[in-house]
């Protein structure tokens, strides 16, 4: 059985690996706290944190936090969030392009840009003279 985490702007996966309060304390390094922010957020000892956080660095194989989150990552047992916004605008965009409208277009074709530009300049330089 798979479930999920969510903790602000990251999204972790149990059952890959680490323990649910392992997962939950890597969340909180993801988003950049230490461990005494993240003791406090938790309600125990930093010392605990630090445990946890030891625990999951030994699981992975690595010795720095910040090697914690890119290899957590790179299993995928952590995603950023935007991962899934993305995910949500690649699939509107495929509705869209899908839609029976065509797309609307805001801006003037460069060509038409480039001879208003001209004839401005123009217009300036023969006030200026």
């Amino acid at each position: 059985m798979e479930t999920e985490i969510s903790n602000g702007a990251w999204k972790g996966h149990l059952g890959r690996g680490l323990a649910p309060r392992e997962l939950q304390f890597l969340l909180w390094v993801a988003l950049g706290l230490t461990a005494k922010e993240i003791a406090r957020e938790a309600g125990i000892a930093p010392s605990t944190v630090a445990k946890r956080l030891t625990n999951a660095m030994f699981k992975l194989g690595v010795t720095r936090r910040a090697a914690l989150v890119a290899e957590a990552m790179r299993r995928q047992i952590i995603s950023p969030m935007c991962f899934v916004l993305a995910a949500l605008m690649a699939m509107n965009a495929v509705a869209n392009i899908q839609s029976v409208e065509p797309a609307r277009r805001d801006r003037r074709p460069p060509s038409v840009r480039i001879a208003q530009i001209r004839i401005t300049r123009r217009s300036e330089t023969l006030e200026a003279a």
